[in-house]
């Protein structure tokens, strides 16, 4: 059976665009379809690029609004999609215990880093820091903690010789593409 996914986004939304890139014509045709890409955001990037796909886009405005305040307005927007799945693909907003529990294991989000390492923002200038040789990027759901819900699977990524934080970042990108909608097949073919 096919899933239905939305895409959550706050900026311009990279992983997003390789997970429909791949539900289009990789390894997740066939195996789910992106009915939704929603950001936080008014004018984020990444609505343009999801648009520019012919996918339905939206957005909720979180500024100034208390987190379990946007996260009820947000599940009374999501309720009329049916959806299967939620991907967090670069959303700057920690999800309430009201949203987690709607959708209680299925939300999925991508870290920058080893969960068990670094949690929260600046997963990458925490590699740059540190003078990591190999960061790892963790796939994981999404559960009321930050950053702690039950790993689904982690990939490395090389830093060896990456002189700046833009090349860290670069490296990290390159490995987040593909490895995202791997574990995505992973996770839809285990429960199809």
């Amino acid at each position: 059976m096919i899933k239905k996914i939305a895409i959550l986004i706050s900026g311009h939304g990279s992983n997003m665009e390789a997970i429909v890139k791949n539900c289009k014509n990789g390894n997740l045709k066939n195996l789910c379809e992106v009915v939704l890409v929603l950001s936080n955001k008014k004018k984020a990037e990444g609505l343009k690029i999801a648009k520019s796909y012919g996918i339905e886009t939206s957005y909720i405005i979180s500024k100034g609004k208390k987190r379990k305040e946007f996260d009820i307005e947000l599940i009374n927007y999501l309720k009329k999609y049916d959806l299967d799945y939620i991907i967090l693909a670069g959303f700057m907003r920690i999800l309430s215990s009201e949203f987690i529990n709607e959708y209680k294991n299925k939300i999925i989000n991508i870290h920058p880093a080893d969960t068990n390492k670094f949690q929260g923002l600046g997963a990458y200038e925490w590699a740059f820091e540190n003078k990591l040789i190999e960061t790892k990027i963790t796939v994981h759901f999404v559960d009321t903690g930050v950053d702690t819900g039950e790993v689904i699977g982690k990939c490395k990524v090389d830093l060896t010789d990456a002189k700046t934080l833009s090349e860290i970042k670069k490296r990290g990108l390159k490995v987040e593409h593909k490895f995202y909608s791997e574990m995505l097949k992973k996770i839809f073919e285990k429960n199809s």
